[in-house]
């Protein structure tokens, strides 16, 4: 229960009345019923009802008249007797709910996950695994056995640490899973609000993620080519669609075993029947392309620019060796080629200096590889007698480790009378004159008929937004299921993950923003460094007074706050968000 003042108008004049209120839960939400009438609201009877509802000194309700609780209270304290305790984690997850707050996350889950008869709210619950994930990435039982119990998420959410364990937090992966969607969408038209973002460009990539062991009671997990180099351990595919900026517009989850091709036709679909058909542009990288799927964004009236394979530079060695290049930036050369085929495809023909290095020294490496490789295995004949099948395989073995340089080389392998291999070799030139003339060339195509080719360049370049999201979620963010097996579990995990990545990105933009360039952990970590602390007072009478106070903060993350926009709370308990 609690007081609330109400005003009557009659004859002209405004009356004030207290009202005694008490709050109630049904199944459409809290509702609240006045029980009694006070009187009027005047001095005399103002003193009265403060007296009555006098906050007992234990509980924690706050006081109704802010006057009279700003009052100073002065007593005298033991000196040597003060101490502090509790120091508690304060500044992560103070900044990762600032984030939820200005996205209106918050709002949305309250929204779409009502409260039932759990004594934390779905909501809150959700909030907990996706601040732990940006703050610090570990399992469900470190988040309620460690995380939680060292931040100061307790004061901020209103959640006692008593009340979250590994068990809830499990079942609220399981309750936050069905608002995938919604949730994509809902933040979609919030990066619309808040940042007016076009959507003329998507970026699409896909990448995998690996786990340890059988995984048998996951029918996605299966193994696959493996972007971590794990071929040994069974893994999902995750393809991910992403703005221009970076920022995440949705992702689906495939089967380990799925060619990055083979996702392209399900993944268009669901962004146009989620976001509707506009003229927007796709954006992917080569192991896109399939005759299937050009068709297919052909046929729908689809825009796209896309990477072409290796292979493809063959096609176009006679514009290799003219010299109508056009420089769009330092190193940076491309020109538009007519489709080989005769169709209204635009091919952009680009070549990098750096490339040009970077693809000449592996050649280099690789080719010094073989060629000691072929020696030793040449030795090894001489000096005892090998049968030639083995000495082929073993050829085969060290060629497979160096395919960046195997076709430079023509190895024989052969027995003489005796039945003993011999191996001799010779450099195909035709090969490294091919190679020299390659290196740093690649190739792009697109139907976008009016943009130059150096607005396609760079709308193709900025596919490394979803690269560079791919990176931070491996490494930042620990999306690796490594605690889960079960396949809703796994899918929660990464939808977890992905609205981490959000809240990361967000934080990106407002870094930009304010001013600040575009590293949003740097910013995280130098604010996550705030702590509160319990200070412990002695009084002379023996009483002990304790006050939780937020470390004041450094230079540093004072000038950091300023630029955001933000202002830390006054106190813990007036702070505590609703949820």
């Amino acid at each position: 229960m609690y007081l609330r003042p109400c005003y009557i108008r009659k004859n002209g004049q405004s009356h004030a009345y207290w009202r005694l209120v008490e709050s109630y839960r049904t199944e459409r939400g809290p509702r609240q019923r006045t029980v009694a009438y006070l009187g009027r609201r005047d001095e005399a009877g103002r003193l009265g009802v403060q007296q009555a509802i006098e906050p007992l000194p234990t509980s924690r309700q706050q006081p109704l008249f802010t006057d009279s609780a700003a009052k100073p209270e002065f007593v005298e304290i033991d000196r040597t007797r003060v101490r502090v305790e509790n120091c508690l984690k304060f500044g992560g997850p103070w900044v990762a709910l600032e984030l939820v707050k200005q996205l209106d996350l918050h709002e949305f889950l309250k929204r779409e996950m009502p409260v039932g008869k759990e004594e934390v709210p779905w909501s809150v619950t959700a909030l907990i695994l996706v601040i732990a994930r940006l703050c610090e990435p570990s399992s469900e039982l470190h988040i309620a056995e460690h995380f939680y119990r060292q931040t100061a998420l307790c004061d901020l959410l209103g959640v006692p640490a008593s009340k979250v364990d590994d068990n809830r937090l499990y079942r609220g992966l399981d309750e936050v899973l069905p608002l995938k969607e919604p949730l994509e969408v809902f933040l979609k038209n919030r990066y619309g609000t808040l940042f007016g973002i076009e959507y003329d460009l998507l970026l699409y990539d896909v990448t995998s993620t690996y786990f340890e062991g059988q995984a048998a009671a996951n029918p996605l997990a299966q193994r696959g080519y493996s972007r971590d180099h794990r071929p040994d351990c069974k893994q999902v595919c995750i393809g991910l669609v992403v703005t221009r900026c970076g920022l995440p517009l949705g992702y689906e989850v495939f089967a380990g075993n799925r060619h990055d091709s083979t996702t392209l036709q399900e993944i268009v679909e669901t962004m146009e029947r989620r976001y509707g058909k506009a003229q927007r542009i796709w954006v992917m990288d080569r192991g896109m392309v399939s005759g299937e799927n050009l068709e297919f964004l052909r046929t729908g009236d689809r825009r796209y620019i896309i990477g072409t394979p290796k292979s493809q530079l063959k096609r176009f060695e006679r514009q290799l060796l003219t010299r109508d290049w056009h420089e769009i930036r330092g190193g940076l050369e491309v020109k538009l080629c007519a489709c080989p085929d005769g169709g209204g495809e635009t091919f952009i023909l680009c070549r990098s200096r750096d490339r040009r290095e970077k693809e000449r020294a592996m050649h280099v490496r690789f080719e010094k590889r073989i060629e000691e490789g072929l020696t030793k295995i040449a030795a090894s004949c001489t000096k005892s007698r090998h049968d030639a099948v083995k000495i082929a395989e073993r050829v085969g073995r060290l060629l497979g480790q160096n395919t960046r340089a195997a076709g430079l080389f023509d190895v024989q392998v052969r027995a003489d009378d005796k039945g003993a291999a011999q191996i001799t070799w010779t450099k195909v030139e035709k090969w490294r004159a091919w190679a020299e003339l390659s290196e740093g060339a690649y190739v792009l195509r697109s139907n976008v008929s009016d943009w130059t080719h150096a607005e396609i360049w760079h709308a193709y370049i900025q596919l490394t937004q979803a690269e560079a999201a791919f990176c931070i979620q491996k490494s930042d963010l620990s999306l690796r299921p490594v605690w889960h097996q079960k396949e809703d579990r796994v899918l929660a995990h990464i939808l977890i993950c992905f609205l981490a990545y959000v809240l990361w990105k967000f934080l990106g933009q407002l870094c930009r923003r304010a001013g600040l360039g575009d590293e949003p952990r740097r910013v995280l970590d130098e604010l996550a460094e705030m702590r509160t602390v319990d200070v412990i007072l002695t009084t002379k009478d023996g009483r002990e007074l304790r006050t939780r106070c937020i470390a004041k903060p450094t230079d540093h993350q004072r000038i950091l706050l300023e630029r955001l926009g933000w202002q830390l709370p006054a106190g813990l308990d007036r702070e505590k968000m609703e949820m």
